[in-house]
């Protein structure tokens, strides 16, 4: 994140997992994964969650700091004989924020 809290960005590449064809099948072949994705602050960021004033099995027993932002994706995928290549983007109808939280530490 940067150091003004207003954009992100992750890369990963040649991740190492493995395809099977069928959601949890047995037969699996190795596959690398590579991505991509920054988020970037459309709005100021405002203060979220209650912290200890709620409790703690409570969604809201967090504090964070977040901002409403715009998320891009390119990704890519390979595996034996297949590779897939896409792009995603919070504008086509997704939502992404962007901030800081402490959960945990009320309990």
């Amino acid at each position: 994140m940067s150091s003004d809290g207003r954009h992100a960005s992750l890369h990963a590449k040649d991740v190492l997992n493995t395809d099977s064809f069928v959601f949890a099948g047995s037969f699996v072949v190795p596959a690398t994964i590579d991505m991509r994705v920054r988020w970037e602050a459309t709005e100021d960021p405002m203060d979220r969650g209650s912290g200890d004033a709620v409790d703690p099995t409570d969604p809201a027993a967090f504090l964070g700091r977040l901002s409403v932002a715009s998320a891009s994706m390119e990704f890519s995928g390979s595996e034996i004989g297949f590779a897939f290549h896409g792009r995603a983007s919070s504008e086509a109808g997704g939502f992404a924020e962007l901030g800081t939280e402490r959960n945990g530490a009320f309990l």
